[in-house]
């Protein structure tokens, strides 16, 4: 059977899994080992192999300084560590954040390179990071398909009123700036595992199996704080913080050259929790909130910020949902999180959360947790936990590209 590889860049992290396809079986794909990579912009970066139910290594490698070299050593450890021919592998899947008007998986070309690049100010975290991972694939498994899938494409259905800003609009079409949406590969994760319509808490409303509605927008700025980002703020807010808004950043850490002012560049890597409880470890900010000023208003604000989405999208869907879900790093992990929102959301008509089921999250298995009460019908409380590397191989692999 064929190898797929599928590739997650972040801002300071790659996340890689290989699987093998299958034939005549439920799932197209099946799990052959993973990798991870962080630290990557500070360095020693933690390299970590393990192979299903085979050997697993955890290292901290010197040669790992930037993406290109962190996906040139898990390459290596194919051979040395899985005695796994790189020949094999077929597909490449990359997730790049930013895909603008591109609504579809694209096989990347010097176009598609190009057009990703030129959307790098648009996703400055990632879009950049996906890019020298994409050059050091092209040379590394020059015979393999190297294949883009964008976290704007599930949003593509958002209707034009929701999607829209108040400015001129020929200037806004002429350049492209409407809300786009981001996260797009969990949210179909999420679909393919429920099969219902749901608005998550990590601000997504979906009606009829589509996107309605979602917090991000132009850029992954907008919408909920996050470890290092703002999230939604008074567009002026910054002219005030800083009278250097308007000057050009020069990120000598960024994977590609990037046109992003100092606003842009504070906005995206000095504010959140980071700035505002000094950690960009959400587990933390929980454990400390009873104790540390700073970590309360960190939970606090958050919460305050999901609940607004929470309670806007359950009125777009005019009261008819079936479950919020809790997904990604945090909605997955902090049982106090759920705690607070679920005991918030009562009031619209949601199950009450069963407390035993909410803190045994973690040693649950399967994809989907019910955390709600035992034998409820009414509108459920749900953990998922998205698997965006799995998404890309399942697409790859039942659309045939």
């Amino acid at each position: 059977m064929s190898l797929v590889l599928s590739v997650n860049a972040g801002s300071s992290s790659l996340k890689i899994s290989l699987y093998e396809t299958q034939v005549d079986s439920r799932e197209p794909v099946q799990l052959v080992l993973t990798s991870s990579i962080s630290n990557i912009s500070a360095p020693p970066a933690k390299f970590s192999f393990k192979v299903v139910e085979g050997t697993s290594k955890d290292e901290e490698p010197p040669s790992i300084h930037d993406h290109a070299s962190a996906f040139e050593h898990f390459i290596e450890c194919l051979g040395h560590e899985a005695d796994i021919d790189r020949a094999r592998i077929t597909h490449v899947c990359h997730r790049v954040v930013h895909g603008g008007d591109y609504t579809d998986p694209v096989l990347i070309n010097d176009e598609a390179y190009k057009h990703i690049e030129r959307l790098s100010d648009l996703a400055p975290l990632h879009n950049g990071a996906s890019l020298a991972v994409i050059k050091a694939c092209l040379s590394q498994l020059p015979d393999a398909k190297s294949i883009a899938f964008f976290d704007t494409a599930f949003h593509r259905s958002i209707p034009v009123h929701i999607s829209s800003y108040a400015i001129d609009q020929k200037i806004a079409k002429h350049r492209g700036l409407k809300k786009y949406g981001f996260h797009g590969l969990s949210y179909s994760f999420i679909l393919r595992s429920f099969c219902i319509s749901a608005p998550g808490a990590s601000a997504c409303c979906i009606e009829h199996g589509q996107s309605l509605d979602t917090s991000m927008g132009l850029t992954p700025l907008n919408g909920l704080p996050g470890a290092t980002r703002s999230g939604a703020i008074d567009p002026s807010l910054i002219f005030h913080y800083t009278n250097k808004a308007g000057r050009m950043s020069h990120d000598k850490g960024a994977a590609v050259h990037l046109h992003v002012t100092q606003a842009e560049h504070i906005l995206n890597t000095q504010a959140g929790w980071k700035a505002l409880a000094g950690t960009t470890d959400f587990g933390a900010i929980t454990a400390k909130r009873a104790d540390e000023p700073a970590a309360r208003l960190a939970f606090e604000l958050f919460t305050d910020r999901v609940l607004n989405y929470v309670g806007s999208y359950h009125l777009k869907l005019g009261g008819a949902v079936d479950a919020l879900v809790f997904s990604g790093g945090i909605g997955e992990r902090s049982k106090e999180l759920r705690a607070l929102v679920a005991e918030r959301v009562g009031c619209l008509g949601y199950t009450h959360m069963d407390e035993e089921r909410n803190g045994a999250v973690d040693a649950t298995e399967g994809v989907v947790v019910d955390i709600g009460a035992p034998g409820s019908s009414t509108k459920r409380l749900l953990v998922c936990r998205t698997d965006e590397q799995l998404e890309m191989a399942r697409q790859c692999t039942l659309g045939s590209l």
